[in-house]
């Protein structure tokens, strides 16, 4: 079966990453639509997001608007006489013009088992809240995660909580192999949708970095699952009694062990990331 010419919207390391896995599937759109360039790091220099970095690595056009109802963008999007677009961890509103352009509609790769978990937050929620998680392929409408299902796996984890970034990229390739199956048998019309039960809807919120403080002395358990959700950003953190006063201290790693939570790897305000063996032996 021929693979379909697509357009693709997507912005973060969990749309690259689709992206690869895709390639890998004789897979490519022809056309990426990404998020702006930001600040990022200490010299707040204005940079690529991942999707545009791959983009440019793999040569495909690549365009970054502001605006997803300017005509030009629109314009630009009716020339590439796509049936289908692909969109995963964009990061915008899709605006109902752009929802009317393929034919095929707009196949939306959302990291949890729908329809829980909808909103911004998917992943990080999981590992804080859920024992859990896998990928499903809806079509987009309107509102947020609310469109049917075309189809949907769950994740196969051993070890709860994962870390994010693990978790990440494991329903990246998840999505990426339902993608490749299904881009071809819906635009064939070989699959049908299923309405979500909506009345099962969970929702997450944006994440911000007060989220991510923990009280060393509640329980184990949520203080691991804060710790590996927030592993990647914004980076779990608490404030410890040290040799120098109070110090501000990031926590990047940790497990449970005999009902108690062992820290791993910190980074202390001001100071690179370290052992909490070397930690405890400079600071305490």
């Amino acid at each position: 079966m021929s693979q379909p010419p697509f357009v693709f919207f997507g912005t973060s390391r969990f749309a690259e990453v689709i992206l690869e896995k895709l390639k890998e599937h004789n897979l490519s759109p022809t056309l990426i639509v990404t998020g702006e360039d930001k600040p990022q790091g200490r010299g707040l220099v204005l940079t690529h997001p991942p999707v545009k970095l791959w983009a440019d690595k793999n040569s495909i056009p690549a365009i970054q608007p502001k605006n997803l109802k300017d005509p030009k963008f629109i314009s630009r999007l009716e020339a590439e006489n796509s049936e289908i677009f692909i969109l995963a961890s964009y990061g915008k509103i899709i605006p109902s013009s752009i929802l009317a352009l393929p034919e095929k509609g707009i196949l939306n790769v959302h990291p949890s088992l729908l329809p829980r978990l909808r909103g911004p937050s998917p992943i990080q929620s999981a590992i804080l809240e859920e024992n859990e998680t896998g990928v499903s392929i809806m079509l987009l409408d309107e509102e947020v995660d609310h469109g049917p299902i075309l189809a949907q796996e769950k994740a196969k984890i051993t070890d709860w909580p994962p870390y994010y970034g693990d978790l990440e990229t494991m329903l990246a390739e998840i999505g990426s192999s339902l993608l490749a199956n299904v881009i071809p048998k819906w635009i064939a019309g070989e699959i049908k949708s299923e309405e979500q039960n909506h009345s099962l809807a969970t929702f997450t919120k944006k994440i911000v970095k007060e989220n991510a403080r923990i009280d060393l002395s509640d329980s184990p358990e949520a203080n691991l699952r804060k710790i590996r959700a927030y592993s990647n950003s914004p980076v779990a953190y608490t404030e410890i009694d040290t040799k120098k006063g109070m110090l501000r201290v990031k926590i990047k790693k940790a497990r449970i062990e005999n009902n108690s939570l062992v820290l791993e790897t910190v980074t202390p305000e001001g100071s690179k990331e370290m052992s909490w063996n070397d930690f405890s032996r400079g600071f305490l």
